[in-house]
């Protein structure tokens, strides 16, 4: 899957967020190493939602683009 992120240059390197899954941030010291860490922080993310969702009734939707 793609995910769009935001990406901005702080004093201490470079902040990365994903806009469409609240509180999924992430940091590093390069934009590169930041990209990176992003990637590790949305599989985490999803894998804590399935958890959260397991013994709960969900159903999917699709969505035209």
């Amino acid at each position: 899957m793609k995910y769009k992120i935001r990406l901005e240059e702080t004093d201490e390197g470079f902040a990365v967020w994903v806009p469409g899954l609240p509180g999924c941030w992430s940091q590093g010291e390069t934009e590169l190493e930041a990209i990176e860490n992003i990637k590790d922080a949305i599989q985490t993310y999803l894998e804590t939602i399935d958890i959260l969702n397991r013994d709960k009734e969900t159903r999917l939707v699709e969505v035209p683009v």
